[in-house]
């Protein structure tokens, strides 16, 4: 393996940067949003692997339990927002660093990452065409009330609830390639097949995977790993190739 990950500072924050080949520009970009545990793909060699074969540099940013949204949390910052960290500082490192421009750019996320990266894709998806989510934990609200940061970000559970990725999924113009992963014993089910339901019933183009028996959190992601990164090429190709 010929791509390393280093440690950086943006906005005096860490992330981790994966780059493909120091000799080479990186054919295309990913953005990465953890889950609860903090762990990146850093910590994932088959993640590092295909991230590596497919030419892909990868930024890891960290949100602490900001659920990626674009609500104050003191734990994160008591300013800037994670939605608007990713957005203002952590994208621009794509074409600061590598050239990258938004369709070259996509977005992969685990469980609170994973419904983090689509709502950020439902909401800008001219930026973010590509996303993919292994496992993610759409329906967050239901933690509102059990003393996590969640309670000082939201007024109420259902201020929770309307700032779901369900609720941000445009009616026109959504990002046209979305792929989401679950297996059915996960808990986090019930908000992806709710979202696989409203997607059909707008027309929008997505794959959805629901699986068996592969477990979840990182356990699940590995098993997604291949599907995960062949999905981001394919639709990242199909970007490039684009004329307007």
């Amino acid at each position: 393996m010929s791509g390393v990950w280093r440690r950086a500072l943006i906005l005096d924050k860490p992330v981790e940067v994966f780059e493909p080949d120091a000799a080479a520009r990186p054919r295309f970009g990913l953005i990465f949003l953890h889950d609860l545990d903090g762990k990146t793909l850093r910590d994932q060699p088959v993640f590092t692997r295909l991230l590596d074969v497919s030419g892909i540099a990868c930024v890891c940013p960290f949100g602490d339990q900001t659920w990626w949204t674009d609500r104050v949390c003191l734990e994160f910052d008591p300013r800037v927002t994670a939605e608007r960290y990713v957005l203002d500082h952590v994208a621009p490192l794509f074409v600061e660093r590598w050239r990258l421009g938004p369709r070259a750019i996509g977005l992969l996320g685990v469980g609170m990452g994973g419904q983090g990266v689509l709502r950020l894709a439902f909401k800008y998806p001219q930026r973010f065409p590509v996303v993919v989510a292994i496992g993610p934990s759409i329906e967050y609200y239901q933690l509102y009330g059990q003393g996590t940061p969640l309670d000082a970000m939201y007024d109420s559970q259902e201020q929770c609830r309307q700032d779901t990725a369900i609720l941000h999924l445009p009616p026109t113009n959504p990002p046209p390639h979305v792929f989401f992963a679950i297996d059915t014993d996960d808990p986090w089910l019930r908000g992806n097949d709710r979202l696989h339901e409203k997607m059909n019933a707008l027309g929008v183009i997505h794959v959805a995977e629901f699986t068996t028996g592969k477990g979840s959190g990182w356990e699940f992601a590995e098993e997604m790993a291949d599907s995960a990164l062949r999905f981001v090429v394919a639709s990242l190709e199909t970007e490039s190739r684009r004329l307007l």
